[in-house]
């Protein structure tokens, strides 16, 4: 198999992370933010805008991709990284998350989980079975298991009867999964019950998984809770494996997911928050669709190098924001995107330097 990680140094301070992820479509440096590409494209970027802003591997939507353009489709055109031009890694998600999120259009069961289109209200079904047939069709370099995402709030019971399903569909998933090329990791659910959470890590652990990854935060809870369930988790996972936190994206979030012991990270607010006038920069958010913009003549972020910020002034991009022109979509996109490329970089040297605590009191510092 294609598919190796190699651990190249751990902060003594903090649990941070640096380490090389070998893929069939190439080597992933670690830590790493991982833009989402759920209709397979990163909302108004190219493919080799993606690269040029450092983009190593990108992630898309079983759901998605299921219902539009169809899982033979892809297939039947060499795969997905065929499909949209893209030669490095991607990563396939299990459509659970969706799927659970559907509210009244599904019912679960220990079998799977019966869904109806929010395209067209057609009925569906999503076993451990069809999301492996899917995803080994999609071709992606990782894929994930089929899971079972409890909300947050919810009583205990739920929680752990989404914990047993978790367990027994990542049996179900591994079994059913021969695509040696593709490397399937398991998801420790848990919601915020420390118990739970342990049991899941164990279980899923059991079964040998060349990577594993987090999943059922960030979806709802305080950022504190977030944390206190990654302390008391991210230690029960091998260190010889990838480590995956699912749907986080912001970057106090990803400081201190690192800190934990977590290397990847994927989330769509970068692209979505761009796409409604707001930026990442190293001195925090800034909403650049605000009135206080309107004669702002300087770069969004000072301190980016990005072609935005090198290019073009607030002023000019609120403008375009307002007059609901796409290339105001467009450039804040690229920035944001290059600010957390920039960001998974840097603090990648950080911690092969061993400078991590110094490079996360810096970047408070910036925010005060």
């Amino acid at each position: 198999m294609n598919f190796t990680f190699e651990l190249q140094k751990t902060c003594t301070v903090t649990g941070a992370r640096a380490g090389l992820l070998h893929t069939p479509h190439g080597i992933i440096e670690t830590p790493i933010f991982m833009p989402v590409g759920t209709q397979a494209t990163v909302k108004t970027v190219s493919p080799e805008e993606l690269k040029t802003l450092g983009a190593q591997i990108i992630l898309s939507n079983t759901y998605h991709l299921y219902l539009r353009p169809g899982q033979e489709l892809i297939k039947k055109a060499g795969g997905l990284h065929k499909f949209m031009n893209w030669d490095r890694p991607i990563l396939t998600d299990s459509g659970g998350f969706q799927v659970f999120s559907l509210g009244d259009l599904r019912t679960i069961s220990d079998e799977g989980v019966l869904f109806r289109s929010h395209l067209d209200g057609s009925k569906h079904m999503f076993t451990p079975e069809k999301v492996m047939e899917i995803e080994t069709d999609l071709g992606a370099d990782i894929i994930m298991a089929f899971d079972e995402c409890s909300p947050y709030p919810c009583e205990y019971e739920e929680a752990k009867k989404a914990v047993d399903r978790t367990t027994a569909w990542a049996k179900r998933c591994k079994e059913a999964h021969n695509n040696s090329e593709q490397a399937l990791f398991g998801i420790i659910q848990g919601n915020v019950f420390e118990d739970l959470r342990k049991k899941s890590a164990r279980e899923i652990i059991d079964l040998d998984f060349p990577g594993y990854a987090i999943g059922g935060l960030s979806v709802g809870e305080s950022a504190e809770i977030m944390y206190e369930v990654l302390d008391y988790t991210t230690p029960l996972m091998p260190e010889d494996k990838p480590r995956y936190l699912m749907g986080v994206g912001a970057p106090e979030n990803i400081i201190e997911g690192i800190a934990r012991g977590v290397d990847m990270f994927d989330c769509v607010l970068p692209t979505r928050i761009a796409r409604n006038g707001t930026v990442m920069t190293s001195f925090g958010k800034l909403v650049v669709k605000n009135a206080a913009y309107k004669e702002d003549f300087l770069p969004l972020d000072p301190e980016c190098g990005c072609y935005t910020c090198k290019n073009y002034s607030r002023a000019y991009i609120r403008h375009l924001l307002k007059a609901d022109e796409i290339f105001g979509l467009r450039l804040t996109t690229i920035h944001n995107l290059h600010y957390l490329m920039q960001l998974s970089s840097e603090i990648r040297k950080a911690i092969l330097e061993d400078r991590y605590p110094a490079y996360i009191s810096e970047f408070y510092k910036k925010r005060n």
